[in-house]
């Protein structure tokens, strides 16, 4: 819950007092503070790195092929530290079985979260989640992602982190009420310097484009003076795009705000009648995540 403050401010402007009376929201003792970026590594636990290492050993004794995502690549892409109790690795979802065999083998818990995106592996208190898409199901991750990966040391180990266009990609819908990455695709803009295959970040949207045009018109409003790190190609390219839209819209197109937020827009699939475009989506993504032949599944717990 928060409480507002009353914060009173007098200034002289023109020899005349003036009272601003501004009402601030601030946390109470029941809520968690919000992170704060910062280029500061994290503490992290021994005991965590330990078992990163471990992680990213066994993976790459087993030939998994997969790329290091979620906080790290954001480090390693902005310098921007972020905590975590979680090892994000992208992956293609046919490896995913792969991978769970070599972990449980290694003595970790797994289990399927969502067949459409989204596995997990424990121990202790931290997790590593095995990734292949995003879970509205438009974007998947296939191999190209793996080959275009960096390579780079983690916790001593020589592994690969998601290629910044990737990394891009993969927060595109991250859109929710509770989340929201457009800070973080701002800053992987901003720390690359223009450097960006903006062709593929085109490729990797799709159809899905305006979601692009929009998070890269939040870098421009947060980084004016930089707006030449996205290319005038790129901006002439999605602005007439989206001009053509405006000057011809589509009156068949499907409703698409479940695929933002699928709990924000649930009034209008449930109440106003507009189709929820993310349940074919979903049930069309091929192939869906399965446990390896051997394993039992755990008590089914709830994706993020």
């Amino acid at each position: 819950m928060w409480a507002a403050v009353g914060v009173h401010f007098q200034g002289e402007c023109h020899n005349c007092l003036k009272q601003i009376h501004i009402k601030a929201s601030v946390p109470d003792g029941n809520d968690k503070p919000l992170p704060v970026s910062s280029s500061t590594r994290p503490n992290f636990p021994w005991e965590q790195e330990k078992l990163f290492h471990e992680v990213l050993q066994v993976m790459n004794s087993a030939g998994v092929p997969y790329a290091v995502s979620g906080a790290f690549a954001l480090q390693q892409h902005t310098g921007i530290w972020r905590d975590t109790k979680d090892l994000d690795l992208f992956l293609p979802a046919e490896h995913v079985p792969q991978a769970l065999a070599a972990l449980v083998a290694d003595g970790f818990e797994c289990e399927i979260c969502d067949p459409v995106w989204l596995a997990k592996a424990h121990r202790a208190d931290f997790y590593v989640d095995l990734i292949c898409g995003m879970s509205n199901a438009v974007i998947t991750v296939d191999q190209s992602w793996i080959d275009r990966a960096t390579p780079f040391e983690m916790v001593g180990v020589h592994t690969r982190v998601l290629g910044p266009e990737e990394l891009i990609a993969s927060k595109l819908f991250v859109t929710r009420r509770e989340r929201f990455d457009g800070a973080d695709i701002a800053h992987v803009v901003f720390g690359t310097r223009g450097r960006l295959d903006l062709e593929r970040l085109l490729q990797l949207a799709g159809e899905n484009w305006e979601v692009l045009l929009w998070a890269l018109i939040l870098f421009r409003y947060v980084y004016p003076a930089h707006t030449f790190y996205v290319p005038r190609a790129v901006w002439d390219e999605l602005l007439g795009r989206f001009q053509y839209e405006l000057a011809n819209p589509n009156p068949q197109a499907s409703f698409r705000g479940t695929l933002i937020d699928e709990n924000m827009f649930a009034i209008d699939v449930n109440e106003w009648g507009f189709e929820n475009l993310i349940e074919p989506l979903r049930e069309q993504r091929q192939p869906k995540l399965a446990l390896p032949a051997n394993m039992c599944p755990l008590p089914q717990r709830k994706a993020g």
